[in-house]
């Protein structure tokens, strides 16, 4: 009788000719351990059924060359579920000595050089630009660079843009945070429902490289009362991986702790609120 050896989905068979009987059943896709499917699995693929005796190796394949071979298999498995796992990184701007990273969309945290955020590891830091590590590569980022994306897509960039749909969370306040970018520049949004169109302040206007005062001037009612603000068009405004081009903005002189997401970009989306979740999918 050949050896046998115990797993999650039942007995292995060490040695012997394949089963008729495992040869005519469906794959089991809830055993994590089954590997294959019948008509497309290679040579010497396993094929483990629950609570059933399944052949390990086809004839003349040695246990040692069986035991190589399933090695193999479960290296591509780990290696495939880390790329299933994307990580989008911007840095949004330096404290001190610390990089003020955000990860993903969530909150910025400040990270000192030698801490690790979110898997994301602050090499150095100096002036406006950090040395980070994601999986295991570095690179460099400065203040207002578009975010560096590494995992799905099988390395760093900044993706297509060619989706349509976004999700985002509601942070402990309430309020949907997100980071995104401006004419390709990293920046943080807060979606505001109330705000006409895409509104920032004239720091963060001139940190992203937009000539406001090109625009068209427009009186702008602020807590400290009217003042004359700049309309403009932004090129292209951008979150996760979908991007939108000839969206309407305005520059306030007011400072302001974050960009407000407003309608020139929100109403291109049909908004759908699912708990503490939005939803945008694009309509046009």
């Amino acid at each position: 009788m050949a050896p046998t050896l115990p797993t999650a989905c039942g007995s292995l068979h060490l040695a012997g000719r394949r089963s008729p009987e495992a040869s005519l059943l469906p794959p089991v896709q809830s055993c994590s351990s089954s590997i294959g499917a019948a008509g497309s699995s290679p040579e010497g693929a396993l094929r483990l059924r629950p609570g059933e005796a399944g052949s390990a190796a086809p004839a003349g394949m040695g246990w040692g060359s069986h035991a190589r071979h399933l090695a193999l298999w479960f290296v591509a498995l780990t290696a495939f579920s880390g790329m299933a796992h994307a990580q989008s990184v911007a840095l949004a701007g330096m404290l001190g000595n610390k990089a003020l990273l955000v990860v993903n969309g969530a909150p910025p945290k400040s990270v000192a050089a030698g801490e690790t955020h979110m898997n994301v590891k602050v090499i150095s830091t100096s002036g406006d630009q950090a040395v980070l590590e994601l999986n295991g590569k570095r690179h460099v980022l400065r203040v207002g660079d578009a975010p560096v994306s590494v995992g799905a897509g099988g390395g760093a960039g900044g993706g297509a843009g060619k989706s349509n749909r976004i999700v985002l969370n509601a942070g402990s306040g309430g309020h949907f945070m997100t980071s995104g970018q401006i004419n390709g520049r990293a920046v943080q949004f807060m979606v505001d429902t109330g705000a006409t169109s895409i509104a920032m302040s004239a720091a963060d206007a001139e940190r992203t490289g937009i000539s406001y005062k090109d625009g068209q001037p427009v009186r702008m009612s602020t807590a400290n009362g009217i003042t004359q603000g700049f309309r403009v068009k932004l090129n292209s405004v951008r979150v996760g991986d979908v991007e939108v081009y000839d969206v309407d903005a305005v520059v306030s002189p007011q400072p302001m702790p974050y960009m407000l997401l407003g309608n020139s970009f929100l109403t291109r989306f049909q908004m759908l609120r699912e708990n503490e979740q939005m939803i945008l999918v694009r309509r046009y």
